[in-house]
């Protein structure tokens, strides 16, 4: 499938704080799940009012619907027929709304900006129920927060064999270093050098602070470029509006949710998308705590 939009690509924000805002069911550990699970029409609201910012691509509610955040028994439970509502009510608002897309999130499924939990043996049954669940009302896959090659390569590895494009949501280490790294501490460049190519037709980085961003472009624009594949590969950013997250963060704990930064206003965080866009990226969006005011100022960004 071929994607053909102005430049650049407005992707939606974060799906929980935005449930929050607007009054839905919304705690830890379930996160974005609570309102799917007590009142859906909130879901469905939240993907209307990125649409209606500007969102060109909205993003299925599925990365709490994991063991992770559900807890095994409420996984085992519920976990299959939440997936498949969370992308049916994406699927009808983009089918309300001509031109937008579905992007089937594919979370970290043991855990969140957690590399040390992961384990392919673990890992890739739950990958399956969201694939399987998923697939028949999504355009692409974005694998989101992803914090190591290994976790990326499993991914790829499985989506080969389904008929959508995927892309590739790296998230990357808040601490300021000399080279841009995986929270997993392997450098970007090397992630993107694995990863990059066949049906991994977009690069991401996602749900890490805004400053840390721009490194990590250069780094994979470099890959890219190293690799010949600067016309076939997109890059992406769509950051999170938290403070710095360090090596052993809880995302799924009581009374664990981050606050928003105060000094990333939504003229702010256009501004840092501009030098993303200037960094090689196309396409701009935005992870927790990016509100549709945040994507209705990055959609003016547009080419005519």
């Amino acid at each position: 499938m071929t994607i053909q939009f102005t430049l650049p690509v407005i992707l939606d924000g974060g799906m929980g704080r935005e449930l929050q805002r607007i009054g839905a069911p919304f705690q830890q550990p379930q996160w974005s799940a609570q309102a799917l699970i007590e009142a859906p029409h909130y879901i469905s609201q939240v993907h209307r009012n990125f649409i209606k910012a500007g969102a060109e691509i909205i993003t299925t509610n599925t990365y709490a619907l994991v063991p992770f955040h559900l807890g095994q028994q409420g996984f085992n439970e519920q976990g299959t027929e939440l997936i498949k509502l969370a992308a049916r009510l994406a699927r009808e608002c983009a089918n309300d709304n001509s031109g937008v897309l579905v992007a089937g999130c594919l979370p970290p499924v043991l855990g969140s900006y957690r590399p040390d939990l992961f384990s392919v043996e673990h890992a890739k049954p739950l990958l399956e129920i969201q694939i399987k669940n998923q697939q028949d009302d999504v355009d692409i896959w974005l694998a989101e927060t992803i914090s190591s090659i290994s976790e990326a390569v499993m991914i790829k590895d499985r989506t080969r064999i389904t008929d959508k494009p995927t892309w590739i949501a790296f998230t990357v280490k808040d601490e300021i270093s000399s080279e841009s790294m995986l929270r997993s501490g392997e450098l970007v460049y090397d992630a993107v050098s694995h990863i990059a190519g066949q049906h991994v037709s977009a690069i991401l980085f996602n749900c890490s602070c805004v400053e840390r961003m721009e490194g990590a472009l250069i780094a994979a624009k470099q890959a890219l470029l190293d690799l010949g594949m600067t016309d076939t590969v997109q890059l992406g950013v769509y950051a999170n509006n938290f403070p710095p997250i360090g090596d052993q963060h809880q995302a799924n704990i009581n009374n664990g949710i981050s606050r928003i930064r105060d000094d990333i206003s939504q003229d702010k965080y256009t501004e840092f998308a501009a030098c993303w866009l200037n960094a090689g990226a196309s396409i701009v969006g935005g992870c927790c705590g990016v509100s549709p005011q945040h994507i209705n100022k990055l959609a003016k960004l547009k080419n005519p």
